[in-house]
């Protein structure tokens, strides 16, 4: 049996594919000035996300353990 294997390809171009170093330059660009635009307060912002991530899914178990340290902190004061 002969078992071909169809010919395809991604490209526009029948040939190698590489970055040129034109490409690789614009792609520099954009991820620094990328980089550039995040701001002061990206940090913030990624903590504030990953918070949001961890408690949004727990809301209900979240607002249960946070009136349960108030309850026990009421009977401790």
């Amino acid at each position: 049996m002969n078992h071909s294997v169809p010919f395809w390809a991604t490209a526009t171009l029948d040939g190698a594919v590489d970055t040129s170093p034109m490409e690789l330059s614009a792609l520099g660009a954009h991820v620094d000035h990328c980089n550039g635009s995040r701001g002061r307060m990206f940090g913030l912002r990624c903590v504030a996300d990953t918070i949001h991530g961890f408690i949004a899914p727990r809301f209900v178990t979240t607002l249960i353990v946070i009136g349960f340290v108030f309850g026990v902190a009421s009977l401790i004061v």
